[in-house]
């Protein structure tokens, strides 16, 4: 089964990230990496990628009379997504074991959704 590990920031935990020393930082890094190792030597990683900024990116809204954007960010939320892995593993308790590693979960900014096959619902 696929599951989705969203990882996300928020101004607290982005405070922290940048009061962290460069060597702080490439340990940070670091632990996404073994993570990274870890997943794709046993199979279960499918993709993992950070995003940019929100700020860079467009929101869509498609009407009758066309294409619509607008800038980021997108919504008044206090938490934004930053990265994510998609994982593919035997059981949720598998996929919550893989996402308790990632950096951010110690500050609770850690999700896991499972991803629905929509080839068994048609």
């Amino acid at each position: 089964m696929k599951y989705l590990i969203l990882i996300y920031s928020n101004p607290e935990s982005r405070a922290l990230w940048e009061k962290f020393t460069p060597e702080e930082r490439a340990s940070g890094l670091g632990a996404y990496e073994a993570l990274d190792a870890e997943l794709t030597a046993s199979g279960e990683l499918v993709e993992s990628e950070a995003l940019d900024d929100a700020a860079k990116g467009k929101r869509v809204h498609v009407t009758e009379g066309g294409t619509l954007t607008t800038d980021g960010p997108f919504a008044e939320v206090k938490e934004y997504l930053v990265g994510f892995y998609l994982v593919e593993c035997v059981n949720l308790d598998r996929a919550v074991e893989i996402a308790a590693k990632v950096p951010e979960a110690f500050m609770g900014l850690v999700e896991v959704r499972p991803i629905v096959d929509l080839a068994a619902l048609a």
